[in-house]
């Protein structure tokens, strides 16, 4: 009797250091642009109340998040605890949800890479610098997890210090009035609306689950990353945004993809040497989370792959023990979206897919908890079960509001897992008794 070969396996080779690298990297574009959409739906006043709402929700997230990823450390993340907790189906809808969020988050951070580009060269096309960004880092995610992890921790140490030196060169300047002028009545439809851009400044933090596999030490090693990474996303994103609506007229700044760059050319001058300098050196903030969502998506399309979801061809490994055709085939749909969507619509499709993860995840705590009291789990929530009920909750409204704001892309989302969840069901794939899932 011939021994079946084993499922592929992911190199274990981070660090503490490196899962801070990863988690800050994923998100910090976040504070770079994006979020200022918000000011344009509920004002600065409005948007501080959405951020404040959701700074709540990542951190009893994150904690009830860190129960799942340490007891279960896989590469599938939360596509692994939906299918323990709800069997195939409960795992295909988390799958589609998380693969949603890491496929479109990039194109959204490759728009404001170009656009970044274009603010220091007008002649370079947006367009173009965002493609060649997709051909740029699909290759060095190539080379390997340890590899694309010090690229990480490079990057986001430098996009750390330069929103440190941002907020250091606008607080001076920064005034009360500014913040409070042009006033938008703080409204609940004005919040919720303003909810999917304030999940911008901390979406896929949990990306690090993706990477759990490859972790040295994971139960020990993952919940430092998360609590280290959320407390320094925490600080930056009330400071840039607080610091950079009080420099000059909000409004200006609530429609473009680079308003950094735009607030210090209000406080110091567009021919100054700061502003050139720091719209140059913002590259790196933006070049962390693009980097960093490819090594999210490469992680979830090999996991799927690797349990059936997906064409097994994408769960191979190259040389380097690195998802080759996932990374390629992640890239390929980030190219489309490129090409048809818009940032805000775009960030709009990514914050659903991150939100009906979230709901799957929490859900599947809980049911784990019923189900499997036994279950070795390295770290438990504090305050169970208020915290992860705060968590689902929060994550409820704020799923609402976005439907609610955004009818046609939630169509569009719905239709998706619809569709893809009936090919799933007439090929019978949720009948396979063995799927390559760690325990």
């Amino acid at each position: 009797m011939t021994t079946p070969p084993a499922a592929p396996a992911l190199k274990k080779a981070l660090t503490p250091l490196h899962l801070w690298a990863i988690a800050v990297g994923l998100v910090i574009s976040g504070e770079y642009f994006g979020w200022n959409y918000g000011w344009a739906v509920a004002g600065p006043l409005g948007f501080l109340v959405a951020t404040l709402v959701v700074t709540v929700l990542y951190v009893t997230f994150i904690f009830s998040f860190t129960e799942l990823t340490t007891a279960i450390p896989s590469a599938g993340g939360p596509f692994a605890y939906a299918h323990r907790a709800f069997g195939p189906i409960g795992g295909f809808v988390a799958g589609y949800a998380t693969l949603v969020e890491f496929l479109f988050a990039p194109p959204a951070i490759a728009f404001a890479l170009g656009s970044y580009v274009h603010f220091l060269y007008p002649a370079v096309p947006v367009l173009y610098t965002a493609l060649g960004c997709y051909a740029v880092f699909t290759l060095i995610n190539l080379l390997g997890i340890k590899e694309s992890a010090n690229f990480s921790l490079v990057v986001t140490v430098l996009a750390v210090g330069e929103l440190l030196l941002f907020m250091g060169l606008v607080a001076p300047h920064f005034k009360t009035t500014n913040f409070l002028a042009h006033p938008v009545p703080v409204t609940a439809p004005g919040v919720f609306a303003a909810l999917p851009f304030a999940i911008w400044f901390y979406l896929a933090i949990e990306g690090v689950a993706m990477v759990a596999e490859e972790v040295a030490e994971p139960r020990r090693t993952i919940p430092k990353g998360y609590g280290y990474g959320l407390l320094t996303l925490v600080g930056l994103a009330l400071g840039v945004m607080v610091l950079t609506g009080g420099v000059g007229d909000w409004r200006r700044l609530s429609h473009i993809d680079y308003p950094l760059p735009e607030a210090l050319s209000v406080v110091l001058g567009k021919g100054s040497r700061w502003t050139s300098f720091f719209a140059s050196i913002g590259l790196f903030g933006l070049v962390a989370s693009f980097h960093g969502t490819i090594i999210g998506y490469s992680r979830q399309v090999f996991a799927l792959a690797r349990g059936g979801y997906l064409p097994g061809f994408l769960a191979r490994l190259n040389g380097r023990q690195t998802p080759h055709w996932a990374l390629v085939a992640g890239g390929a749909v980030g190219v489309l979206a490129l090409l048809t969507g818009t940032t805000d619509q775009v960030i709009i499709l990514s914050v659903l897919g991150a939100l009906v993860m979230y709901i799957v995840s929490l859900l599947s705590l809980f049911a784990l908890r019923r189900r499997e009291p036994d279950l070795v789990r390295p770290f438990t929530v504090p305050g169970y079960p208020v915290v992860p009920l705060v968590a689902l909750g929060l994550s409820l409204v704020s799923l609402g509001a976005l439907v609610y704001y955004n009818l046609l892309l939630s169509g569009i989302f719905l239709a998706g897992l619809l569709g893809l969840l009936a090919v799933f069901l007439l090929l019978g794939r949720h009948r396979q008794e063995q799927l390559a899932v760690s325990s």
